[in-house]
């Protein structure tokens, strides 16, 4: 059977095989088969099935994106030698010395149809024409830029200027909070295609919006009260 080997820079953190017939998902939470403890990977990042004689991975709409040899992928079925990144990690997919392969791709007929295989510089040029930028941190030329104002714990404002946005107790946090409960990063915000998303990391006390604790991840609405260790925020759109 092929085998993962994940990888962190040239340090090998574990090897997986893939089983006919089964799949393995992969994401930060320990509910997945590939655990990857990264603030740059999703929960629930990305998954990989056994379909016929191949193997697919597919990205579940994960915030930073996976990608396959320096492309940007939706889905993609599995060669050998395949280098799948995964926000700072590697997997890399390979049969074992003798094992047979698929042909071509292991894809039933007309699988490759719907397969959405881009290269980083395509899509940034088609984001480009469609009057968007790929800058982290930024959405929509002209979309207004997601602020967080202090309604309590301190004063002025502070606009959420990266694609990933850390508030915790920790020195290196774009926005450093106190609280005795508050994880060194408590939660982060993340600019997605369709707005931006507030998401638990860490810390006995969970973060709430509008009044509400935040298990996992939501989705911020203007106006919405975030409270954080000893801050209390709102979520404005300014631009």
């Amino acid at each position: 059977m092929p085998k993962l080997t994940l990888q962190f820079k040239d340090n090998v953190v574990g090897e997986y095989g893939m089983e006919k017939g089964k799949g393995l998902t992969i994401g930060r939470l320990d509910s997945n088969d590939i655990v990857i403890e990264n603030l740059a990977v999703s929960g629930h990042h990305a998954k990989i099935d056994s379909v016929g004689d191949g193997y697919l991975l597919t990205d579940l709409q994960s915030k930073n994106g996976s990608f396959v040899n320096d492309q940007q992928v939706t889905s993609h079925w599995l060669q050998h030698g395949d280098r799948v990144m995964i926000g700072k990690h590697t997997l890399l997919f390979k049969y074992e010395k003798g094992e047979e392969r698929p042909a071509s791709t292991g894809a039933p007929a007309g699988a490759m149809d719907q397969t959405m295989v881009m290269d980083t510089g395509q899509y940034r040029k088609i984001m480009e024409k469609a009057g968007k930028t790929t800058d982290p941190g930024s959405g929509l030329k002209g979309e207004p830029a997601g602020v967080l104002s202090y309604l309590a714990g301190g004063e002025g404002e502070v606009e959420i200027g990266k694609k990933l946005f850390k508030i915790g107790k920790s020195a290196s946090s774009d926005l450093v909070v106190g609280g005795l409960m508050t994880g060194q990063t408590a939660a982060t915000i993340s600019k997605r295609p369709n707005g931006y998303s507030l998401s638990y990391v860490e810390g006995m006390a969970k973060p709430k919006v509008n009044g509400k604790a935040v298990k996992e991840s939501v989705m911020l609405k203007e106006f919405d009260v975030i409270e954080i260790g000893n801050v209390k925020l709102q979520f404005v759109l300014k631009g």
